[in-house]
């Protein structure tokens, strides 16, 4: 009885390395949820402030085909039900380090660079605004 997997899926299950199945799901989840982070504007509020989980619940549903293959993997690996525990648990306190990993620096160097000149010079090198 093979309970519907298949044999790329019972290769897959090996427990001798499943950090190796899981780090690359893993890795592609985490970097939907800070692509989409920084796509949506009112993810990033919560991300400048600082609530990581705050912002990936947002933009979270987005990034599902890639949680479920982490889940799905990890239920292979570890048993049924327990992918859901993982992303609910480990995998959540996880993506907030992440997410403030990869996305403070880019808050920060967005807060100190700006393509906008000074209110003083835009109003000089406005050509449609009269001169005073």
């Amino acid at each position: 009885m093979t309970l519907g997997i298949g044999t790329a899926d019972a290769a897959g299950r090996s427990p001798t390395d499943p950090h190796a199945v899981m780090t690359p799901l893993v890795e592609a989840a985490t970097e939907c949820f800070a692509d989409t982070v920084m796509a949506n504007p009112a993810a990033m509020g919560h991300a400048r402030a600082g609530r990581w989980y705050e912002a990936a619940g947002i933009i979270g549903f987005l990034c599902r085909p890639e949680v479920d293959a982490m889940i799905v993997a990890h239920d292979h690996l570890f048993g049924r039900g327990s992918g859901n525990r993982y992303f609910k648990t480990a995998y959540t306190r996880h993506l907030g380090q992440e997410l403030a990993a990869r996305l403070q620096p880019m808050l920060e160097r967005k807060a100190v660079a700006s393509a906008e000149p000074p209110v003083e010079k835009a109003s000089l090198n406005d050509p449609d605004k009269p001169a005073e």
